[in-house]
């Protein structure tokens, strides 16, 4: 597969600087991306370059990922419109290795082309502040870095000497790793063009070598909202206590049809044939929406695993009138609060249920789920109440600690798409 062929139909170069495609032609070359252990987890913005390493890797490359838990200590400018707030060390250690695990997933660590995680505190510790100074900074002038858009764009309202810094640290873990690893060429988002071209700048001046740069276009949604962000501008993490594999996957479901087909470009491994089938079968049945499935279903998959999409897809079918009361004991406590998540609550001490309390009462005196006794007899009659799916024939009926789920909740339900979420509490 030819690598730079591969990205450009999909759709994932913004720049790349002159020779970079010949040398990726003329065989296997060792390029690197870095992620900065500012959170305990990566976000699919993060996902970008992380398919950029898949790509070189699968083009017979080999990638290298930098954790940057030396950068991490400091915080890289590009992009923010004031000064980051700062990590301690115990909080980047924990971060980083978290990190390190997420990044494993997507990476092939056997074979010729091996991928491979550093970590750029392995270096810069053993630095003096002098010697990197003398060394490093003289390469690098301050007319040239304060021309990169990383720090023009803060110029005006200040930028500490901390984030000035950033550009040269980053210069240097690529002057590193080209010294020490054979590194050629650094791949990344476009707001770090700046930060790479130093570094490529860097090894020309103090080594007399000859490194590239590569970056993809930063994404934005056709209907202007913040990709990366749900609905409530929650950001969308790969991890799984942060962001449920329900709501993973309904990020990915609930994308637009003009989205969907770049995102299948950028974001899965599917084909040109493929994503062009799918594109003819949502043009043939747009309600069925194959595209975003086929998106959904990749992405779950990737980041989780085939048992999340699975449930991920049962839980979505839960929330719309199917399911059962097995199906909802089978949902991790994460997606089925997901699930529900925005339905009314109440909260029920366990004790008014340990004997069974009547139904009637339930969802009257102690939920407020129906206005009055008579509303909700109606509705027993008509077979419209549920009791974690479970449709209730009988207005004498108890509700008892058996129907519990998860031995905390009791799922109320009117009709097809009313629910109440009651909380059992000691």
């Amino acid at each position: 597969m030819n690598f730079i062929e591969e990205l450009t139909w999909r759709g994932m170069i913004s720049a790349i600087t002159p020779g970079a495609e010949a040398l990726c032609n003329a065989g296997s070359v060792t390029g690197y991306a870095g992620f900065d252990p500012t959170a305990p987890s990566l976000h699919i913005g993060n996902l970008i370059p992380i398919m950029l390493l898949v790509h070189f890797q699968r083009s017979g490359h080999k990638p290298i990922a930098l954790v940057g838990g030396a950068t991490g200590m400091i915080g890289d400018p590009s992009g923010k419109s004031e000064e980051r707030q700062l990590l301690g060390m115990e909080a980047i250690r924990f971060n980083q290795e978290r990190l390190k695990a997420q990044l494993e997933r997507f990476l092939d660590f056997k074979g010729g082309n091996a991928a491979e995680i550093v970590n750029n505190y392995d270096w810069f510790r053993e630095i003096r502040f002098l010697d990197f100074l003398r060394d490093v900074g003289k390469h690098l002038t301050v007319n040239y870095m304060v021309a990169k858009d990383s720090v023009k764009g803060r110029w005006d309202n200040g930028i500490s000497f901390t984030e000035f810094s950033y550009q040269l640290l980053q210069a240097y873990d690529f002057l590193w790793l080209y010294t020490n690893k054979n590194c050629r060429i650094q791949i990344g988002g476009s707001d770090q063009w700046g930060n790479i071209t130093a570094g490529t700048e860097l090894i020309r001046r103090a080594a007399g070598g000859e490194a590239h740069a590569l970056t993809c276009p930063l994404l934005t949604r056709s209907d202007g909202k913040k990709f990366g962000k749900s609905e409530g501008g929650e950001s969308v993490w790969l991890d799984r206590d942060r962001t449920s594999p329900y709501k993973f996957y309904q990020y990915w479901l609930n994308t637009t049809d003009e989205d969907a087909p770049r995102f299948l470009r950028i974001f899965t491994l599917r084909s040109r044939e493929e994503i062009a089938g799918l594109e003819a079968a949502q043009a043939a049945a747009p309600h069925e929406r194959p595209l975003q499935k086929a998106l959904a279903r990749a992405m779950t998959v990737l980041v989780h695993s085939e048992e999340d999409f699975r449930t991920a897809t049962e839980a979505s079918e839960v929330l719309f009138g199917a399911g059962t009361t097995e199906t909802l004991r089978r949902l991790p406590e994460g997606d089925f609060l997901s699930v529900f998540e925005g339905v009314p609550q109440a909260d029920l001490p366990a004790a008014a249920i340990a004997g069974g309390v009547p139904v009637i009462e339930l969802v009257v005196e102690k939920t407020g789920f129906f206005p009055s006794k008579g509303e909700a007899r109606r509705m027993i009659q008509q077979g419209g109440l549920s009791v974690n799916k479970e449709k209730i024939g009988d207005q004498n009926a108890l509700i008892g600690p058996e129907r519990v789920l998860n031995g905390k909740y009791l799922l109320l339900q009117k009709g097809k798409k009313s629910y109440c979420l009651v909380r059992i509490v000691s």
